[in-house]
């Protein structure tokens, strides 16, 4: 492998390990304070027993995705230099106020919420988790600043061959972010309450702890119910986007290598052949490329052939056209991904409205495995994003080719993929140990912990 395919694999490796995390965290500290809020309004100690124990599972992920975090940073200088001196005192900007802004709120808060149970009073107790819950999507909106720049970079101006801060207000308000944010905060919603779902799904399976996490099952089927629609329509907004400020990246993950015609049609399935930049075949639903695009019936969207011509006119020769089969398929896998996660909650609303949950152990077992869902959705949303953005880094402006270290070899490569990779590995063990040790913990240490209620009665899923 050359060095800019190790450089981009061992980036890609390590950021897809620490994105399983950040919107986890975001996702269930932001469960945890409705449940926090619950118990401050409600005096019930079920919902404090439920934010006690959830929010045991999110120390351990944010513990995780700080320590994986702070890998990302390093790479930009071990394995990006040329990058890191072309947007330096761009990218530099966001990711000091992250960590010393945003990243401190959330530490601070969270030992107060930790420590001050019992010693504050009830309602600065109850504002410290919110604050961290704030925090975490604060740190989410300085990150996301970071790779819209890179995206759609505005406010800066290229001065000796470097970009250069010049407008911080179109940068905080770049198109871009305004509509990758919201759908990475609904996919971050969605991850914590498919993870406190599909774990309350297990526990009612087992019947243990049944009024506690039937609650917790409640909670987190709303709030899935919530972040689906809201993933579904953000990501509409941000799709719309790029028809015009990425038309190539719509392209690509629609295999259109030629003008769709008026009006377009969406594919549903393809064999993408991009060596002869044709597909095989592709079963099509007329009229819905328009609509997506456009909120219309009519409208054409161009094709990556027609977008490589006008792409070397205007930067030089070269290959504007990104690997197409892995963003034609990373886009579907998100969408039917977040197709699914719509329809499993509202089965659930469903079947909890009915008060039959109990009954129906397909679905606790779906939800189970539906864990996976956000997950698998929120990468091949990145391997999109990233991906179909090349061969830029920052989009127009400065290539991949460009940005790679010039000093790396491919034996620095190697070791620090296989100690990177060998950590993450071990981390993930100490991870997944951890979460599986405090489930099967469960909220309550002794069987004399639990509160005096009959769990078996169905009566009292509705109190």
């Amino acid at each position: 492998m050359e060095i800019l395919d190790l450089a981009r694999f061992q980036y890609a490796a390590t950021t897809i390990y620490h994105f399983f995390f950040v919107p986890l965290s975001i996702g269930l500290v932001f469960l945890v304070a409705i449940m926090e809020t619950l118990y401050f309004f409600k005096k019930k100690e079920i919902y404090l027993d439920m934010a006690k124990f959830w929010g045991n599972i999110f120390l351990i992920s944010f513990a995780v995705g700080v320590v994986t975090g702070i890998i990302q940073e390093f790479q930009f200088g071990m394995n990006w230099s040329e990058y890191s001196r072309f947007v330096g005192d761009v990218f530099g900007v966001p990711l000091a106020i992250e960590a010393l802004l945003a990243f401190f709120m959330e530490s601070t808060f969270i030992g107060i919420w930790m420590f001050g149970r019992n010693r504050l009073p009830k309602w600065v107790h109850l504002m410290s988790i919110w604050l961290v819950s704030i925090g975490t999507m604060l740190s989410a909106l300085w990150i996301l600043a970071a790779n819209s720049f890179m995206q759609e970079p505005v406010g800066i101006a290229v001065v000796d061959g470097k970009a250069t801060l010049v407008d911080i207000w179109a940068f905080l308000t770049n198109p871009q972010l305004l509509v990758e944010f919201p759908h990475t905060i609904f996919g971050a919603f969605a991850t914590g309450a498919f993870v406190v779902g599909g774990i309350s799904a297990y526990k009612l399976m087992k019947k243990k702890d049944i009024e506690l996490f039937k609650r917790s099952f409640t909670i987190a089927t709303v709030l899935g119910m919530v972040a689906g629609l809201g993933i579904a329509f953000t990501g509409h907004w941000q799709a719309q986007h790029l028809v015009s400020s990425q038309p190539m990246k719509i392209a690509a993950s629609e295999g259109l290598w030629e003008d769709s015609g008026d009006p377009a049609s969406w594919s549903l399935i393809a064999d993408i052949d991009e060596e002869n930049k044709t597909n095989n075949w592709s079963v099509e639903i007329p009229y819905l490329l328009s609509l997506l695009s456009y909120n219309s019936f009519n409208g054409s969207v161009e094709g990556m052939n027609t977008l490589q011509e006008r792409y070397t006119e205007l930067y030089g020769e070269g290959d504007y056209i990104p690997p197409v089969a892995p963003v034609y398929w990373s886009f579907r896998v998100m969408t039917f991904g977040g197709g699914i996660m719509i329809l499993l909650s509202m089965v659930g609303l469903f079947l909890l409205k009915r008060k039959t949950i109990m009954e129906n152990t397909w679905y606790l077992k779906l939800m189970l495995g539906a864990i996976s869902l956000p997950f698998i959705a929120n990468t091949a949303g990145w391997i999109m994003t990233e991906i179909g953005r090349q061969p830029w880094t920052v989009m127009g402006l400065f290539t991949t080719a460009q940005s790679v270290s010039p000093n790396v070899t491919a034996t620095d490569l190697w070791i620090s993929i296989i100690a990177f990779l060998g950590a993450y590995t071990v981390l993930a063990i100490v991870l997944i140990t951890l979460i599986v040790k405090q489930v099967k913990k469960g909220p309550y240490k002794d069987v004399e912990d639990k509160p005096d209620v009959d769990l078996f009665n169905k009566e009292a899923f509705g109190q």
